[in-house]
């Protein structure tokens, strides 16, 4: 008995620890993402860059491209996402993959022309060598009743 009790007491631990870890990186995500969109509001695009992987997509509601050009129309001003007013935010680990979902109000410039919208916002991160890289950023414009 005292065997099976050690055991379960090992087993209970180990379970904590690993629901603690995986907490704590749930954290390092949402801290990851709020960076980004001071960043993205500071049109700091050598900042951006190192977060973005070079494989990078982002989709908005104009189309889609890669990194090169994500970056140089931050830098440009060719979109200036002034602030985001996050509602919500999820984030699901698997395996070296974080997805965090943001449900926000953007406020940006574009093409000159101020715009607010609200969005439901995909974001996928890829734990490396150096840490945490943008992978996808995608722009789901909502349409329903309820939505912000």
């Amino acid at each position: 008995m005292k065997k099976f009790t050690s055991i379960f007491s090992i087993l209970l631990l180990m379970t904590h620890f690993g629901f603690a870890q995986e907490e704590s990186l749930k954290e390092e995500i949402k801290a990851l993402s709020k960076a980004k969109w001071q960043w993205m509001a500071d049109k700091d695009a050598d900042k951006l860059a190192e977060l973005f992987d070079d494989k990078s997509v982002f989709v908005h509601m104009g189309g889609s491209w890669g990194k090169e050009r994500e970056v140089n129309i931050i830098r440009s001003g060719g979109i200036w996402y002034k602030k985001a007013d996050i509602h919500e935010v999820s984030v699901e680990i698997i395996d070296n993959t974080a997805i965090l979902l943001n449900r926000i109000t953007l406020l940006a410039e574009v093409g000159g022309n101020e715009v607010t919208n609200p969005f439901e916002v995909t974001e996928v991160y890829i734990k490396k060598a150096d840490g945490w890289k943008l992978g996808s950023l995608s722009f789901t414009k909502l349409m329903g009743p309820g939505d912000r």
